[in-house]
């Protein structure tokens, strides 16, 4: 097991509250809404009510429901830091079943920012594509809200949005705006269609191989299931984009968040300590590797 880096070096971002790295802080839930059958997003608020959450997009906070354990949470809020701490959590398991279950007023603990963000500084003066599967769009919704208040810095903004059906889809309020909104453009896709939906069918990787691109102005991100990225990253590749210009969020299970604890290792890369946001680059040959 590796020796445990310094604090200024592991965390380069900082804890909120300048507290302890394992000590979390209280946040209570102020609104609660469920996405999907399986999905909820929180908005959280500090319980002293003194200060709220600097972060950068693609972050992640570990995220405590006391007396059951605590799990590492993509932050899907504002970056520009108005407003609540906003966490979408899917059920898979006792702990995010319980943090999904919280009701406001209820009080969930809070350790982080942790990890490296999304370049969106690369992106500027180029074309911003997002690429996102399933619930993989709620770390990459900060992004999109940046470029958003931001667009001027950016050519153009591409969001390519799968989901195995319908009933899946994430922030369906906020899609319909954003596809009648000309500063970005969505594509919405299915993998299999159910009740009255009549936009696109197939996987996601099928409008990028349509869309007109430019390869050397992309800036591509990209978060979801890994053969979900695999593949885009792939099609990303065909139609001439770098793997320096590719990033993608990686996820693995982790304890401490501050390299301590060794479980979220990839091949040579910690993923809370250089991760969870990678240039496909760094990682391009074990990427391909399935089931590591």
């Amino acid at each position: 097991m590796p020796q445990p880096l310094p604090q200024t070096e592991r965390d380069p971002a900082g804890v909120a509250g300048g507290a302890a790295p394992m000590v979390p802080e209280p946040f209570r839930v102020a609104a609660r809404r469920r996405e999907t059958p399986d999905t909820w997003t929180l908005e959280l608020e500090p319980v002293d009510g003194d200060r709220g959450m600097a972060f950068e997009p693609g972050q992640f906070n570990m995220v405590y429901a006391f007396g059951v354990g605590e799990v590492p949470i993509s932050i899907s809020g504002d970056p520009s830091g108005e407003g609540a701490l906003v966490h979408t959590v899917r059920e898979v398991g006792a702990v995010s079943a319980a943090i999904c279950a919280a009701e406001p007023g209820e009080v969930l603990g809070i350790r982080g920012p942790y990890g490296s963000s999304w370049p969106i500084a690369e992106a500027e003066g180029e074309d911003l594509v997002i690429v996102a599967g399933g619930v993989g769009l709620a770390p990459l919704r900060s992004t999109v809200l940046m470029a958003l208040s931001a667009r001027q810095s950016f050519e153009r903004v591409l969001l390519f949005y799968g989901s195995r059906e319908p009933e899946q889809l994430l922030y369906r309020g906020e899609l319909q705006a954003w596809t009648a909104d000309p500063a970005i453009e969505l594509s919405v896709t299915v993998d299999s269609a159910t009740g009255a939906w009549a936009g696109e069918v197939g996987v996601v990787t099928k409008p990028i191989g349509r869309a007109s691109l430019d390869p050397d102005r992309t800036v591509a991100m990209l978060c979801g299931p890994e053969v979900m990225m695999r593949f885009a990253a792939r099609a990303l590749r065909d139609r001439g984009v770098s793997a320096e210009r590719i990033h993608v969020s990686l996820e693995r299970n982790m304890k401490c968040a501050v390299t301590q604890c060794g479980r979220c290792q990839f091949g040579p890369t910690f993923i809370c300590r250089e991760g969870a946001v990678l240039r496909l680059g760094q990682l391009e040959e074990i990427f391909e590797v399935r089931e590591l």
